[in-house]
């Protein structure tokens, strides 16, 4: 088998893109989509109908936020046609840090597949891990509505999404990696020594050992080394040059993650509190800046998508 079959053995493989062909390729369990993939689908001449086809259904009258989510939700209803699965669809990001604001777009997303006749279990919201988009989710967790916290990069927001009972959370293993190259270029960070590996790992451990149910989705990889280290995570997310360099190898692929392992990991059960979190947050300049970095990222690729959709309505 190749390495991508043999990690699909002990690992929910997700595809990380918006493009259809590939889904089809690589055959994932789940896809995950955010404001940048979308907006560089929707640029692309053979998902124009389906930009078209989100402008017409929210109506002439719609706000540019509106048409946004129209666009998120058709297509998540073509990804829900490839994947058996779940789909991810992405709150706006420049609602990070308003819990009420996340709270209303979160359900009026799930509102427009659930009228599409898509059921909320198909359906993953993603939101930003800021001590206001946890709370946010965890309120949405209550109602049905299961979230993916993205923009993860510290222990702190992964204890405290365990705590606040989401369904998932998307650590990002390689803009990890980006922050400890960028200060210290001759660093080893090969292997087990990456040090998004380092983090997945250690919140992988700390869930399986604590009993906790939130399911750790490693992302934004920029190697095939850092996928193969994690193997039997309980889900991982990967662009299409991955999967496809995955599926040209059958290098032999070890299990690297296991619950009974973790369960005798050296790990202290801890918890944050809103001023815990975000002074643990603080500590962590890492966390601090690439949640900031990516927010900022996210914001800016959704003005992107407001302008291409004002442009095509004239």
């Amino acid at each position: 088998m190749n390495q991508l079959d043999q990690l699909k053995q002990f690992t929910t493989v997700v595809a990380d893109t918006g493009d259809f062909a590939s889904m089809r390729q690589f055959a994932p369990r789940d896809a995950t989509t955010n404001p940048s993939l979308i907006l560089k689908a929707a640029a692309m001449p053979e998902y124009a109908a389906l930009l078209d086809k989100a402008i017409q259904d929210a109506g002439a009258a719609a706000r540019l936020d509106q048409v946004i989510d129209r666009l998120l939700v058709v297509f998540g209803l073509e990804i829900l046609k490839i994947v058996p699965g779940r789909v991810s669809s992405e709150v706006d990001a420049r609602l990070s840090f308003d819990r009420d604001a996340t709270l209303a777009k979160a359900r009026e997303i799930i509102a427009l597949y659930e009228k599409a006749g898509i059921s909320r279990d198909r359906v993953l919201i993603k939101i930003a891990s800021t001590w206001e988009g946890i709370k946010a989710a965890e309120t949405l967790e209550k109602e049905g509505i299961h979230c993916n916290l993205t923009l993860l990069f510290s222990f702190a927001q992964a204890v405290a999404c365990a705590e606040s009972g989401i369904q998932l959370i998307s650590p990002f293993v390689g803009r990890i990696l980006d922050w400890h190259k960028a200060k210290n270029p001759t660093g080893d960070f090969v292997g087990a020594k990456d040090p998004g590996v380092v983090s997945v790992t250690q919140i992988y451990a700390f869930y399986k050992k604590f009993g906790y149910k939130t399911e750790v989705m490693g992302a934004s990889f920029r190697n095939t080394g850092e996928i193969l280290e994690l193997a039997g995570c309980d889900l991982l997310t990967i662009a299409p040059t991955l999967l496809a360099e995955l599926a040209k190898s059958e290098a032999p692929v070890a299990r690297k993650l296991d619950p009974k392992a973790s369960a005798d990991a050296s790990l202290k059960k801890v918890s944050f509190d809103e001023k815990g979190f975000r002074f643990a947050l603080n500590e962590d300049a890492m966390a601090t800046e690439k949640t900031a970095e990516g927010i900022r990222l996210f914001s800016a690729d959704i003005v992107k998508l407001e302008q291409l959709i004002a442009k095509k309505r004239g």
